[in-house]
């Protein structure tokens, strides 16, 4: 017996269209995963002895991870050629779908050597995907030190800071199951009350990109950090796997860590100190660019000022020479 026909429109297979300066981006719908066909023996469900074995398919020969595959091999290839892919405004469905792609990539060892593949949000809705340099943000090398801090984590909602309070309230944002609803707003209230004892400030975050998300904005030394929480995996049916979280840090392109994922031998709780410390390095790092910038258009004005007392100079000494050629010719038009 067949399952239930696939929807027309619902697969996403992704045609990556590269033109002279920028990638246009057509995605259609039509695997997407949960819409397999199940097949039974004619009988009743009973297999007929047929005296072979029959094995199961390799999962790498299957037609949507071969699918998968092709897609991921295609948007390496886009990458390398040419550095970043946007999409304008997809929907839930084409982010889930574009981070299983990008998932499928760095599981199978597709990236470039020395490089990762990483997504930031582009513009009010927008996603793009990019490549840079340095180790995975979730490598060993960036779990949390012996050394770190550890942040506090209330263990009910109350006394809520005002940015938190308003996610809250907010039914429109962080749409994921309650539990991971009220772990996430934990998480985000012991961040909030952490920074705001470490002298930053905690605003309402604006700039989210799925209805799924939920985050605060952390301000300090002029610096604007928007640190993001959602469930890692919403469309798995593994327990374990969608009762995880990962936060993210915005701001930019950094080949700095920019998320923290739970794992097994971990919780996001125990990074907390860990993602506190890394906006505080870029906030450092944004302020000695600034500081850079400043210094280096002071060195310009300087470099301008210099240039333009030196054409002024030679404009006075033209014009000297000119009015002494004149003078020389009147006076020998008067001595003829």
């Amino acid at each position: 017996m067949r399952g239930s026909p696939r929807p027309a429109g619902s697969t996403f297979g992704v045609v990556i269209i590269p033109t002279t300066r920028r990638l246009q981006t057509v995605v259609s719908r039509r695997c997407l995963p949960g819409h397999r066909h199940r097949r039974k023996a004619a009988g009743g469900g009973r297999r007929e002895a047929t005296g072979r074995t029959r094995h199961p398919t390799p999962y790498g020969e299957r037609p949507i991870a071969r699918a998968r595959r092709a897609k991921a091999q295609e948007l390496v290839a886009c990458l390398v050629a040419e550095g970043r892919v946007r999409l304008a405004d997809p929907d839930d469905d084409e982010v889930a779908e574009w981070r299983r792609v990008v998932d499928y990539a760095k599981r199978h060892g597709l990236e470039p050597q020395g490089k990762r593949i990483e997504k930031a949000h582009f513009g009010a809705h927008g996603l793009e995907i990019f490549l840079t340099e340095g180790p995975h943000p979730n490598s060993r090398s960036q779990r949390p030190k012996d050394d770190t801090s550890v942040v506090p984590v209330p263990t009910r909602l109350g006394s809520l800071h005002r940015a938190v309070a308003a996610l809250r309230d907010d039914e429109g944002r962080l749409l994921i199951p309650p539990v991971l609803r009220r772990r996430s707003l934990l998480i985000l209230q012991a961040l909030a009350a952490e920074a705001m004892r470490r002298g930053q400030e905690v605003r309402e975050g604006r700039s989210y990109f799925s209805r799924r998300d939920g985050g605060v904005d952390v301000v300090g030394g002029g610096f604007t950090c928007t640190v993001t929480v959602r469930q890692e995996f919403p469309q798995s049916t593994n327990p374990e796997r969608s009762a995880r979280l990962v936060v993210e840090l915005g701001h930019g392109r950094s080949s700095r860590p920019s998320r923290w994922r739970d794992r097994k031998d971990r919780v996001l709780e125990d990074a907390l100190g860990v993602i506190l410390g890394e906006i505080e390095e870029r906030a450092l790092e944004d302020a000695q660019r600034r500081e850079s910038e400043e210094r280096a258009r002071d060195e310009r004005e300087v470099r301008w000022r210099a240039a333009m007392a030196k054409a002024k100079e030679r404009a006075v000494r033209d014009q000297l020479a000119e009015v002494l050629h004149e003078e020389a010719r009147r006076w020998r038009e008067a001595a003829e």
